[in-house]
């Protein structure tokens, strides 16, 4: 397993990405499925980085461990910030157009749809978000 420690902000959104993508490279993770990660990196990041701490800037552990026969990999996310629970929230009603849907939520939806399994839990002042998918193409 590998850890990064990071201040939670935009800016260092590109340093979190190079770190996944890096250990996912090692593990000959094909690019379709490359991006469908990073796309949910992406999400989950930004939202700690908006939300965890606002308005302070605090930090958020980044581990990254590639399992198993066939291979997927685990993503954990864990920040200090206020405690918040993204799959609590009702999924987006995706048939109905955007100007009809109410805002918010659709990107934690996505990464739903894109992870084959996106967990959390609030333990010892900790928000975690582990995000799991299968590294080969199906």
């Amino acid at each position: 397993m590998k850890e990064l420690e990071i201040e939670a902000t935009d800016k260092n959104l590109p340093k979190v990405l190079a770190f996944i993508d890096e250990e996912l490279e090692k593990a000959q993770c094909p690019m379709r499925v490359q991006v469908q990660i990073d796309v949910a990196v992406e999400e989950i990041f930004v939202n700690i980085a908006h939300y965890a701490y606002n308005p302070e800037i605090g930090t958020a552990k980044v581990r990254v461990e590639v399992l198993g026969d066939p291979p997927s990999v685990d993503i954990t996310f864990i920040d200090n910030g206020v405690p918040y629970d993204p799959l609590a929230k009702e999924d987006p009603n995706v048939k109905l157009s955007a100007k009809e849907r109410k805002i918010g939520g659709l990107g934690i939806f996505m990464v739903k749809k894109n992870m084959d399994d996106v967990r959390y839990e609030y333990l010892d002042g900790h928000n975690i978000l582990t995000l799991k998918k299968g590294l080969l193409l199906k």
